[in-house]
């Protein structure tokens, strides 16, 4: 054995059918394809989900039906019977702190949790009302239904709601001072403005008289009636004078001026104004 003379077996290694070229590859002229056509064709594949021209199924399925609530809440959902089966069989006594006596056993999302009734501790938790219930229980979830509910109270037992708040609560300790401001604030008032002003005004006092040196202390009439007429001439140095009313303009005499410019009577006219010197009788 040389080494020119090793080869693969037989059979390892078979050469690449050369189609389309011809008679002379085994293959014959149409190398398998058939006679002419898409398919004949270099790049003529088809799609697996071509139909041939008909209508595709994609487009032939309803769409755009229904809708999705978005206010949609995901529960996690247990029954009163299995709750009651795993009391029974005693999976709660591993599960928490056995209840003291006279008190129900409290059931709440970590309890079922670890024995296998509730996957996700951070969904809200509703307990529905199949199966039957004859053990006390102090149930705590988000939602209960009506039959959950009397199922749980005809057993002895009691259910609590966890309430999410809605509205922004006062830290501890602070909220009694806000309630108060704010109950101040919304509560009506009774009195009017005026009555508020004047409970609100301070109380005004009058001032005493300065005592004059050497003078004697004056008399309780002598006080007011000094006060009084301070105050008085304070209001007349404060109030403004009455306005005087212009006098009216003395109309011209058109009859004088007529006269003037006339000049004196002629001889022979009688003159209409009377003369000085001729008494009013003798006139």
């Amino acid at each position: 054995m040389k080494l020119h003379e090793l080869r693969p077996a037989d059979g390892a290694h078979t050469a690449r059918t050369r189609v389309g070229r011809g008679i002379a590859a085994g293959k014959g002229k149409t190398a398998g394809r058939g006679t002419k056509g898409q398919k004949a064709r270099a790049g003529g594949s088809i799609p697996p989900w071509f139909e041939g021209g008909q209508t595709p199924l994609h487009m032939r399925i309803p769409k755009l039906r229904g809708f999705r609530n978005r206010g949609k809440v995901d529960y996690e959902i247990v029954n009163v019977g299995d709750i009651a089966a795993r009391v029974d069989s005693g999976a709660f006594g591993s599960a928490g702190t056995p209840p003291r006596k006279g008190e129900p056993m409290t059931i709440n999302a970590d309890v079922l949790r670890a024995v296998g009734l509730v996957r996700d501790v951070r969904k809200p938790l509703k307990v529905l009302g199949g199966g039957e219930l004859s053990t006390a229980l102090f149930v705590v979830a988000d939602a209960f239904t009506k039959s959950a509910t009397a199922k749980i109270q005809a057993a002895g037992g009691s259910v609590n709601v966890l309430e999410v708040p809605t509205e922004s609560r006062p830290a501890i300790g602070v909220g009694e001072a806000v309630a108060e401001t704010s109950r101040a604030a919304e509560a009506p008032s009774s009195e009017t403005p005026a009555a508020e002003a004047a409970a609100t005004a301070e109380p005004v006092t009058e001032r005493a008289p300065r005592a004059r040196p050497g003078a004697a202390e004056p008399v309780a009439d002598d006080v007011d009636e000094s006060a009084t007429a301070e105050s008085a001439a304070a209001e007349a140095s404060t109030a403004k004078p009455p306005r005087q009313a212009k006098a009216p303009r003395a109309p011209k005499a058109p009859a004088a001026a007529a006269d003037d410019q006339a000049g004196p009577p002629a001889e022979g006219e009688a003159s209409s104004e009377p003369d000085p010197a001729i008494p009013a009788d003798d006139a």
